[in-house]
């Protein structure tokens, strides 16, 4: 059973399949009604007008109309679009169990329905009367059905039998009256013929009708029958009963039957029904279990059970291969066997699929019209295993996989889910392919089979999940265990050797001889991989998304839809430079597409699924459910659209404009969000969208056109003329320098003080003195005030002031500026108002000096727009410019270009042999023995040649004068902006591999790759502070003037002779003195047993170290070292800090101190780790060890200090001590006589030759593969087993 919904709810007594759309309607035991789509798995709407439980429900074939029944005694008709109750229909006495619609509901508007009240009831629905009541019945009516063809409904009852009505008799008098008109009568019937039909409904009630009369009563079952249901195209009857039997019966023109008893269940039988495509049929009971039967063997072969839910209904959906099964806790649509056709991709233009039993070969080649190909068979499969014998349950093959590494025979392996999983291996000539077949070889797998080269193949071992590689002849030649645990199948793996396993939500691509894993990907609940046909990359096929890949597993692009994913294919046409960049798939309803970038959209819709096969153009090939290749069209010009804007073929792109119908929002909406607003320009003709895209890639004209069209269109609508419109354009070509076109918007939007500030910097005075004129006329007093500031007239600002009553102001400025009339006028006017002028010139400051009057500044270009560089319209802009790509021609025309597209074999052997810059002279001519080192590189230096971008600068060229033009300057010449440099910071990245030189100019993301890469970095938070200090000390900040922001300027370290242009290096906050200094520190409090602060300045040296950039190889010796230092003296604390954990432990303790003082510490410091190593190993009686120890220590140089004395004298006692017992009390891991390195996790000796991991930075061992991938324990950042370059000192 394959399950494709399952809903929680109360106890579902009635389902019903939309015959159309992917919806299913319950009812349920609680009065409510669902409606549910069960491919999105969501509610669609709920009626709850029913008093108590709804036993029964149907859809209408054409409308949109349900009809239930109900405890409540009621039919009710719903309209599921007006989403309410219609009308309800009144009669039955008693609980009603079924409803249902005529099947041919168009000709005969009829219910049927069953009751507790022992009748049947044929209603008219289009009426709302009652045609015939059926009566014959003697206990509860449980079922009722009309047959799908004939004039037959069968009906069963809790009397133990199956009653067969012939409805002839009520056909021929409704078809007697003429065809019916859906509600005339509702709106037409006379009063005469309602009295009429109402006589005639209390005559069926009193009397019954002879119009329905009984054609077979079915006696067999000992209990009651619950359910009887015809078969579709069969005279066949299938009836379940509480006998827990269900019956076949079968029907002539004039007596019924029992034919077989179907027994298996434990409990009532609640439902049964006739499987719509298969011989089968299915059933369902109170002992929680749905039991599937086969009717030409008329023996079970399948039981599905359910823990704790009883079924009660059964329903079949029309036209698919769907079922639906109600139980106590809500219900399940599902499946009996998967639909999806076994195929795969031969040589060349073949398919190999398998259709029913037969092995099919398609060819592509020779199709002709509407016909994709011609079907060739190649061989009969046989049937194994007892689930075989029947079809439509799980039986058919699930997978087929053909040899493409085999040139000269064909290959095919046909596996299927029978018996848990079986192979059969076909073998074939490609010649006569249906002439010679080899029997079949079999065996035992999971999942699908993989060919791994010419005469091999592997499967998935189903009991031990080992990958198993077998020869043509079965025979296993290999057993290899997965990588990874939880392996449930493998899938093509693109290339010869290679498999793609899957295990749980990942997918490994694994590479068999080797026993590597070469990638993987995460991709949830994965079902099938396609390989593009060139293998450069793989598309993952998940239940419900899209994962694209490369061939090496790294992720391209992931897309998810809502429903499931069925299928999918390459685009393998010759031009149009779709091949292997185009995927197409489809789902139930849907032909989408997705590109590697991430782009994807929806072709076309679907009637029924399709499993896509091969993309040609606009040509699908395709097979459906029942196998049969087909041949749909499509059109991929969206799709091509996108893939040419992605690979920046713009000439292709305006192609596609002028010529294809390309338009909706969606487009503009994409083109918008890639940032291609010129493009979508071309496609939008709405004023104010086109204003916005216009504005967007800075097309002043277009812009200009849409404001004129959009004011246009206010005033034909009476709008007001958009502000916001005119203010917009106005930004954007101030932006641009248009001055003309930003005096048009100020004028259109009366923005009169920005309109006198332009006319001031561009020089206009005249249009500057209109201006005032204009404020004197509008009585603005402000404005008028500005514009005389700003013309430098100051006799209008002393009539300005004065008229606005500030007379104190007034006569400041007029005297001020000398004007001596005004101020004496002015003087009189303020003592006239009893005020006073004295003390009003001290407040301004009238002692200082440098005085003068503000006057207009003289513009550098006059009445012109500013001086712009003048650059040509992209092709993007200009459609006259647009040149169609030659694929895109060949793609139209269906024509083949010759030598646009290689072959992988021409990729392989002579791809790089054309190569037009490279001189036939330069080609490597010499002998193997010509070893002749002279001055010329000869042709050494090719190799270095074609390494493609290293970021290295190119030989400079000869310096170039920038001022020399002008001195020549023509009359005519106009002003052009200089090409912009490239900022320091690009600069520092081109120039430098360092990490430090990246981060100081601000590029955290390339910088830290580039630690990943040389010392395998990963934990960066420890490198935080560093990275951040070394960013903002390659950065001066200067005060700029007032009212601007500072100045950011950059500290260079190759200025010294003067500025390096574009091989500038930042200067670095961090230098060789820096580290020096963190040392002695770590010195100080080593010596000092400040362990914890010693360890702490160590480890703050080796966070800077990645950060420094040395100036001379001997300075990069020197860092090197300090790193060695660092690791060792950290390595020695942590020793320390364990001793002190096991103090009470005689043997660790004493292997610790002798591991101590082996580590490469100063001759002082290993002073001190001897002594206390010596008095250690002395007082836990390991004697052999206390004298090496004192050996050692007497070995010292300064031993023979006077300082030492004391302890020179100690050592000689416990030396010879030592000798006189010369034994051991505990046996030690410690053997000073070996050459070891110390194990930095464990603190163990790792003996020579002992597999080890290694720190990429600091260099710590660490024994075993414990540590490796993870983060070690002395550095704290880098990767433990990572081979890398190493640490990078220089730039």
């Amino acid at each position: 059973m394959l399950t494709k919904f399952e809903s929680k709810s109360a106890r579902v007594k009635g389902l019903a399949f939309h015959p159309v759309r992917p919806w299913v309607c319950a009812s349920l035991h609680n009065g409510v009604i669902q409606l549910w789509d069960y491919r999105v798995g969501t509610v669609i709407d709920r009626f709850e007008e029913h008093d108590g439980p709804v036993r029964g429900v149907d859809f209408h074939l054409h409308e949109p109309l349900i009809v239930s029944g109900g405890d409540d005694y009621k039919i009710k008709v719903w309209d599921y679009k007006l989403r309410r109750c219609l009308f309800t229909l009144l009669g039955h006495l008693d609980y009603i169990r079924t409803v249902q619609f005529h099947p041919n509901a168009n000709q005969f508007p009829w219910v049927l329905s069953a009751s507790d009240d022992q009748t049947l009831r044929l209603w008219d629905f289009q009426k709302r009367t009652c045609l015939s009541v059926l009566t014959g019945h003697n206990h509860y009516v449980m079922c009722a059905a009309f047959h799908p063809t004939e004039d037959l409904i069968v009906s069963a009852s809790l009397d133990q039998t199956v009653r067969v009505w012939d409805t002839t008799g009520l056909r021929k008098k409704q078809m007697g009256g003429g065809p019916e008109s859906p509600g005339l009568l509702e709106n037409m019937q006379s009063a005469q013929s309602r009295a009429s039909a109402t006589a005639l409904n209390v005559q069926a009630e009193l009397f019954g009708s002879n119009d329905v009369v009984v054609k077979y009563v079915l006696e067999g079952h000992d209990r009651g029958v619950n359910w009887a249901s015809f078969h579709p195209t069969l005279p066949l009857l299938a009836s379940a009963a509480d006998d827990r039997q269900v019956k076949l019966w079968r029907m002539s023109e004039t007596k019924a039957w029992e034919v077989d008893t179907l027994r298996g269940h434990a409990n009532n039988v609640s439902c049964c029904l006739f499987h719509p495509k298969h011989d089968l049929v299915v059933s369902n009971s109170e002992d929680r279990s749905i039991r599937v039967f086969d009717v030409s063997k008329r023996v079970g072969v399948q039981t599905f059970r359910r823990e704790g839910d009883r079924f009660w209904i059964l329903a079949t959906h029309r036209t698919q291969n769907l079922l639906a099964a109600g139980h106590d806790s809500g219900m399940i649509v599902f499946k009996l066997e998967r639909e999806r056709p076994a195929s795969s991709h031969g040589p060349a233009n073949k398919l190999y699929y398998v259709r029913g039993r037969e092995l099919f070969c398609h060819d592509y080649a020779r199709s002709s019209g509407n016909q994709s190909g011609v079907d060739v068979p190649i061989a009969s499969l046989r049937r194994v295993g007892q689930q075989a014998q029947t079809d439509g349950i799980g039986s058919a093959p699930r997978f087929i996989s053909y040899n493409q590494h085999n040139p000269s025979e064909g290959n095919v392996l046909v596996c299927s889910d029978v018996d848990g999983g079986t192979y059969e291996l076909v073998t074939f000539s490609l010649s006569n392919a249906s002439g010679s077949v080899t029997d079949g070889k079999r065996g035992n797998c999971l999942g699908p089979g993989i060919f791994l080269g010419r005469n091999r193949f592997a499967i998935l071992d189903r009991h031990q999940r080992q990958i198993v590689i077998k020869n043509l002849n079965n025979e296993t030649t290999k057993r290899v265990q997965p990588p990874v645990p939880n392996v449930d199948g493998i899938l093509e793996g693109g290339a010869s050797g290679r498999i793609i396993m899957r295990a749980e939500d990942r997918a490994i691509l694994f590479e068999v001889q080797s026993r590597r894993v070469l990638g993987e990907i995460t991709a949830p609940k994965i079902k099938n991989v396609i390989w593009a046909p060139d293998g450069s990359k793989v598309a993952i096929l998940c239940k419900y998304g899209v994962v694209i890949a490369d061939r090496m597993l790294e992720q391209l692009c992931s897309i998810s839809d809502n429903v499931r994913i069925k299928s999918g294919a390459w685009d393998v046409s010759p031009t149009g430079g779709t091949a292997n960049q185009l995927f197409i798939y489809t789902t139930s309803n849907h032909v989408k597409y997705v590109l590697p970038s991430g782009d994807t959209g929806t072709i076309r819709t679907l009637d029924n699924p399709l499993y896509a096969m091969r993309v040609v153009k606009d040509q699908l090939f395709c097979l459906d459910r029942e196998s049969r290749p087909r041949v749909i069209s499509i059109d991929s010009t969206e799709a091509r659209f996108k893939l040419a804007l992605a690979n920046k073929r713009y000439g292709q792109v305006m192609h596609m404009v002028r010529h294809s119908r390309l338009c909706g929002r969606a487009i503009v909406a994409y083109l918008q969000s890639k940032g291609f607003p010129e493009v979508a320009l071309h496609f939008v003709r709405e004023p104010r969208t086109r204003f916005r895209l216009a504005l967007a890639c800075g097309n002043i004209e277009a812009a200009m056109e849409s404001a004129f069209a959009l004011e246009q269109q206010n005033e034909n609508e009476g709008k007001e003329s958009g502000r916001d419109v005119w203010g917009e354009l106005g930004s954007e070509a101030l932006r641009q320098g248009n001055h003309q076109v930003v005096e048009m918007s100020y004028q259109r939007t009366k923005d009169f003080d920005r309109l006198s500030f332009l006319y001031l910097i561009t020089g206009d005075t005249e249009k500057l003195r209109k201006m005032l004129k204009i404020s004197n006329m509008r009585q603005d007093i402000m404005g008028r005030y500005h514009n005389a500031l700003l013309l430098g007239d100051a006799t209008e600002r002393v009539q300005v002031l004065e008229q606005s009553g500030n007379l104190p102001l007034a006569y400041i400025c007029a005297v001020m500026h000398g004007l001596e009339d005004d101020a004496e006028r002015i003087k009189i006017a303020i003592e006239t108002n009893e005020g006073s002028v004295e003390g009003l010139l001290e407040k301004v400051g009238s002692g200082r000096s440098g005085h003068c009057l503000l006057q207009p500044p003289t513009p550098i270009v006059r009445e012109s727009n500013w001086p712009t560089l003048e650059v040509q319209k992209t092709t993007l802009e200009d459609l006259s410019l647009a040149q169609p790509d030659p694929e895109e021609e060949a793609y139209n025309e269906g024509a083949q270009i010759d030598g646009t597209t290689a072959t992988s074999a021409e990729w392989e052997d002579g791809g790089f042999d054309d190569a037009g810059d490279v001189p036939k002279s330069s080609a490597i001519t010499a002998d193997d023995d010509d070893y002749d080192f002279g001055d010329d590189d000869g042709d050494w230096g090719d190799d270095l040649d074609d390494l493609g971008d290293l970021g290295v600068q190119e030989a400079p060229k000869p310096p170039v004068n920038e001022m020399a033009g002008l001195q020549e300057v023509s009359d005519d010449a106009t002003f052009q902006m200089p090409a912009a440099g490239r900022p320091p910071a690009g600069c520092w990245v081109a120039n430098s591999s360092h990490a430090a030189d990246h981060i100081a100019a601000g590029g955290a993301t390339s910088a830290m790759q580039l630690l990943n890469r040389q010392i395998a970095a990963s934990d960066f938070d420890v490198l935080k502070d560093m990275m951040i200090g070394c960013y903002l000390g390659s950065m001066l900040s200067v005060p700029g003037v007032p009212g601007s922001p500072s100045l950011s300027m950059p500290l260079l370290r190759n200025d010294s002779s003067g500025h390096p242009g574009n091989d500038s290096l930042p200067r670095t906050s961090v230098k060789m003195k820096t580290l020096i200094n963190g040392i002695k520190n770590g010195y100080r409090a080593f010596q000092g047993g400040k362990f914890n602060d010693s360890k702490a300045a160590f480890q703050k040296v080796l966070t800077q170290i990645p950060l420094v950039v040395t100036d001379t190889k001997v300075e990069g010796g020197e860092m090197k070292e300090m790193l060695e230092i660092c690791r060792e003296y950290i390595t020695a604390i942590r020793i320390k800090g364990a001793m002190a954990e096991v103090a009470q432990d005689p043997v660790r303790s004493t292997e610790l101190a002798a591991f101590f003082t082996h580590c490469n510490l100063q001759p002082v410091h290993l002073l001190l780790a001897l002594r206390s190593a010596m008095g250690v190993a002395f007082k836990h009686k390991n004697y052999i060890t206390a004298a090496g120890f004192a050996r050692r220590l007497l070995e010292l140089p300064d031993m023979n200090s006077e300082r030492n004395a004391d302890l020179r004298v100690k050592a000689t006692k416990v030396l010879q001590k030592s000798e006189q017992m010369a034994r051991n009390e505990h046996e030690l891991g410690y053997d000073e006589s070996t050459s070891f390195t110390i194990d930095c996790e464990k603190f163990t000796a790792i003996q020579a030759g002992t597999a080890s991991n290694k720190c990429s930075y600091c260099g710590s061992a660490y024994e075993g593969d414990s540590m490796k991938n993870k983060v070690c324990l002395t550095c704290g950042f880098a990767t433990v087993g990572v081979q890398t370059i190493g640490l990078v000192t220089g730039s």
